[in-house]
């Protein structure tokens, strides 16, 4: 990937997501030598990148880290387009983190993945901090096509932990 194509990603991410639910730059850019992480792009006709998709590919299932669409052309439809086209592809389960729906937008966030197929687990779950001096960001998994057993998340939580957030998991996090 060229250096101005992770400048645009990253420029969507920053316009989309708080400090707290992403990386660094430089921590985003070392995922990309991960062979488990790839982006998903969508270029519109003059070659810039408008929206992508995140993800993280494992034997069992897989994770939608991040979907954003660039704030210009945000309400078009594209980051339905992007994870229906994802799910489309995809033979496993595919697992991905939102915040629990306590505000009007996290509720809206939530509906939006439940409309594409997805089941909301009552899991407690946290994400670890994305970049130092930052605290656990308690949050939920949804999961397509079914629902998780607490043994499937389980699993799926420590596979998460050690492969994408690098922590041990047997530390603390709860």
């Amino acid at each position: 990937m060229e250096d101005s194509e992770f400048d645009q990603i990253f420029a969507i991410m920053k316009a989309s997501f708080p400090e707290n639910e992403r990386r660094t730059y430089a921590g985003a850019k070392e995922l990309l030598s991960d062979p488990n992480y790839r982006l998903i792009t969508e270029i519109e006709g003059s070659n810039n990148i408008i929206a992508f998709v995140a993800v993280w590919e494992f034997p069992l299932f897989r994770f939608v880290e991040h979907i954003a669409v660039d704030p210009v052309v945000r309400g078009s439809g594209l980051g339905g387009k992007l994870m229906t086209a994802y799910i489309g592809e995809s033979l496993k389960p595919i697992l991905l983190e939102v915040e629990p729906p306590a505000t009007d937008l996290a509720q809206r966030r939530v509906n939006f993945y439940k409309r594409l197929g997805f089941h909301f687990n009552h899991f407690e779950y946290v994400q670890p901090p994305l970049q130092n001096g930052q605290l656990d960001l308690p949050l939920k998994i949804m999961s397509y096509p079914q629902s998780l057993t607490e043994a499937m998340f389980s699993l799926f939580k420590d596979i998460l932990y050690t492969k994408v957030y690098k922590v041990n998991k047997f530390s603390e996090l709860k």
